[in-house]
């Protein structure tokens, strides 16, 4: 394996390597002189070697595969070059930062005929998994309606010293709180409902305490407002096709404790995700709520790193992408269409191209 990118999130992926016998990294690249190499020194990685520049990593025939952990915006070039490369890739949450750079990716993916895969480690929770079964399985009836999304009180990413600012500035991050942690609920949401096609959004978002500078709290540091780019608060609805409506909404800091529980509303049922999953419906004349016993994990169960061991074994033994990049583009199209209708102050619709939308039916798992 070949890391990309060696920041904070890296440290997440090289814990997880430890643990799997399938794979060794063999090389980082990080675009900082030196960041890769000292990298590589503390996870005691000897023979790994550095590079400064992604390319060198790839023409350097140290790697079967890359694990691509880079700022958001950095995403899609190494990504587009491993893949025309052949290289398989593992990317990051969010696929990329806008619908153009992730049709290329998925494209470039569909060319050569190295998996894409992307790295939402929420799908391997048992609590998902359970409800992708139960609405698979029918149980919910039509699903027609579906609210998604989280927050923190005060939770706005600070990354004091990084140049540019990794988190808050449109540069490096492309957007703020949607992007960074509202991707997880589109996801949840699209994972469920078996990735319908979206058709139109309409969102709004909001910067009142990035730029504030409201630092009062937040359990992550504090922030430069005059260097506070994107969205600390976003919400949108979502049609999608068949007639069903999403509503999402996320946030980095407001003030309040929660934006309500992630819910799916069907023509037979109703699923309640929070704090455990429990199904609404009426049973022999009688409206029952029923928790659904969701089989525990297995012990040392790590969803993290069972994200990363799933592509692993899928490059080793030649099989499909465990998160589909051409899924996740759905979910990247809905994302653009947020920021473009939020932009525009007006409903935003949803062009995908054609051919690849075919098949999802097969891939969504």
């Amino acid at each position: 394996m070949g890391i990309i990118g060696a920041g904070g999130i890296a440290g997440a992926h090289a814990r997880r390597y430890a643990d799997i016998s399938e794979a060794a990294v063999t090389a980082v690249a990080d675009i900082v002189p030196g960041r890769a190499q000292a990298f590589i020194d503390r996870q005691g990685w000897h023979g790994a070697r550095a590079f400064t520049d992604h390319r060198e990593l790839l023409a350097s025939g140290l790697v079967d595969a890359v694990d691509i952990c880079t700022y958001h915006r950095g995403h899609h070039r190494p990504a587009v070059d491993a893949l025309e490369a052949r290289i398989p890739v593992l990317v990051e949450k969010p696929l990329s930062v806008d619908l153009v750079e992730a049709v290329e990716m998925v494209r470039a993916s569909e060319r050569s005929g190295a998996i894409l895969s992307v790295g939402f480690q929420t799908r391997y929770e048992p609590r998902l998994q359970a409800a992708r079964r139960l609405v698979a399985d029918g149980v919910l009836g039509n699903v027609y309606y579906a609210e998604v999304g989280g927050g923190r009180r005060r939770g706005i990413p600070a990354t004091p010293g990084k140049e540019p600012p990794t988190f808050i500035s449109k540069e490096a991050a492309g957007g703020g709180a949607i992007l960074d942690i509202g991707c997880y609920s589109i996801d949840t949401a699209m994972f469920l409902l078996g990735h319908p096609r979206p058709l139109s959004v309409l969102a709004m978002t909001a910067d009142h305490f990035g730029k504030g500078g409201r630092t009062t709290g937040n359990r992550m540091g504090k922030w430069d407002p005059e260097r506070f780019e994107v969205e600390d608060f976003g919400a949108a609805f979502v049609r999608l096709e068949g007639g069903a409506g999403l509503m999402f909404k996320i946030a980095w800091a407001m003030h309040l404790d929660t934006l309500g529980p992630t819910f799916f509303l069907g023509t037979e049922a109703g699923l309640r995700l929070d704090p455990e999953p429990t199904l609404y419906r009426d049973e022999h004349g009688f409206a029952t709520q029923t928790t659904v016993a969701v089989p525990p994990a297995p012990k040392n169960f790590d969803a993290f790193r069972q994200k990363i061991q799933s592509f692993v074994i899928a490059v080793r033994d030649g099989g499909p992408a465990p998160i589909p990049g051409r899924q996740v583009l759905l979910e990247e199209a809905i994302l653009d269409g947020i920021y473009r209708s939020a932009a525009a102050g007006r409903e935003a619709t949803i062009e995908l191209p054609e051919d690849l939308l075919g098949g999802l039916e097969r891939t969504a798992s």
